[in-house]
């Protein structure tokens, strides 16, 4: 079993990390200082009840802190950061608790009643970061989000510092343990909201503590990429179960699919044939790899499977020149991970900003850039039986090669998604997901 880290110890060069980036990125917008905004709660249209509440990424990169509306960041190249934290009077609700922990002693730290009192605070010349409030415009920021400082700050969150790999690796322990619940709840015949129930239950989250809404699909429902009915009623044939689900540590997410057949038999043999093509797409998670040729190269290996399978009576190759493999494949293979799900940078070209598109025909890809130390991104091929991408491609002439008496057959068991979330290391590929559920095994 891998050794715990000690994620506090990590945390003084992670700040100084992003204190180095934020001196890079005001010195390219031109600007003396920051100033990161937490945000404030939204409102429902016509309604005093909010959306649930989490603080921005940028805010959340600098101070672990999700429940914190109304608090700011303040930082000046060369000084102390400053956590201007909001901690109203009130007695109609809780107020946020005054966060606690070693990383508060890398700050100065400031409890304020009103965010208003924040002003007071705000250094000439400073940018501002963040959701606009009511009002900010008149605190004398000198810019409210410059592209230029954006753009570094965005290109550079794809590369995680060792402390954010922490909080990744400690995510995808709770995912692991609530993955293994969902399935013992599945393999007992519960419906989707038990299984749901059981998975959050193991995660020790609240629903609004995941980093995203669990997909929990049932059968015909796993051909429904985002699929989120949660149904109450028990199958009364329990052929397969996708549940695409994560966790959340400090912040950071963990990103995790599985797929399991209830019985032995042909949709059980495409499962553990896309488990092992899975594992070799992963393998290739190395720096110098360009993530849009993953994205290819899971395409070519989907189009073997289908072929072997006898999904399609054509060969691979033919399969991925026909685009038969979109019919079963429509989306990217993955996406870079962080503070959100979908990590931002993934197309840009450099820290100055520009577009690195996907390769023609795979408008889905949400990363194609090269692929450097530290970056966390996501692997997920998948093969579905959508019955609109069916039809279409009865319409245009490519259902010739597909094989419709085996089609018909596994189109009750819905489809196959599986994902880990990998570090690109100097040493090769870092599987976190795999390392969680070895280490239960353990």
């Amino acid at each position: 079993m891998t050794a715990a880290v000690d994620v506090d110890a990590l945390f003084p060069a992670h700040l100084a990390a992003m204190q180095q980036r934020a001196t890079r990125a005001l010195a390219a917008a031109g600007r003396s200082a920051l100033v990161l905004a937490a945000g404030l709660p939204q409102y429902r249209y016509a309604d005093d009840q909010p959306y649930p509440y989490v603080a921005s990424a940028q805010f959340r990169a600098w101070a672990p802190v999700g429940n914190a509306p109304g608090s700011f960041i303040v930082f000046a190249p060369g000084s102390r950061p400053m956590l201007l934290f909001h901690q109203p009077e009130d007695y109609w609700h809780q107020p946020p608790a005054l966060p606690t922990g070693a990383w508060l002693a890398e700050f100065e730290v400031r409890t304020i009643r009103e965010p208003l009192e924040a002003r007071a605070a705000v250094p000439p010349d400073a940018a501002f970061v963040g959701e606009p409030f009511p009002g900010c415009a008149d605190w004398g920021f000198a810019a409210l989000n410059p592209a230029p400082l954006l753009n570094c700050l965005d290109y550079a969150r794809a590369l995680k510092t060792p402390y954010e790999i922490a909080c990744l690796q400690a995510a995808s322990a709770h995912g692991a343990r609530a993955h293994r619940a969902a399935a013992g709840a599945f393999a007992a015949g519960a419906c989707e909201y038990e299984i749901h129930l059981a998975y959050l239950r193991a995660a020790g989250h609240l629903e609004s503590e995941l980093p995203y809404p669990n997909i929990v699909a049932l059968n015909e429902a796993g051909a429904v990429l985002h699929y989120g009915a949660l149904g109450r009623a028990r199958p009364a044939v329990r052929r397969s179960l996708l549940i695409d689900a994560g966790a959340q540590f400090r912040g950071y997410a963990c990103d995790i699919t599985r797929t399991h057949a209830a019985a032995r038999g042909a949709f059980a043999d495409l499962v553990a044939g896309m488990e092992q093509l899975q594992l070799a797409l992963c393998a290739r998670v190395v720096p110098g790899v360009d993530y849009a040729d993953i994205h290819l190269e899971a395409h070519r290996l989907i189009g073997a499977l289908l072929a072997d399978a006898r999904v399609v009576s054509c060969s691979g190759e033919a399969a991925l020149e026909q685009g038969l493999t979109s019919v079963f494949f429509p989306h990217g293979v993955g996406h870079l991970l962080g503070l959100n799900v979908h990590d931002v940078g993934g197309h840009m070209a450099t820290e100055h900003g520009g577009t690195l598109a996907q390769p023609a025909g795979h408008r889905y890809l949400r990363l194609t850039r090269r692929l450097e130390a530290g970056m966390v991104v996501t692997i997920e091929p998948g093969l579905y039986f959508i019955e609109l991408l069916l039809e279409q491609a009865r319409r245009d002439g490519r259902s010739r090669d597909i094989d419709w008496r085996t089609v018909e057959a596994l189109r009750p068991c819905g489809g196959i998604r599986i994902e880990d979330d990998v570090v690109a290391t100097p040493d090769g590929a870092d599987n976190l997901t795999r390392r969680a559920f070895a280490a239960l095994d353990a």
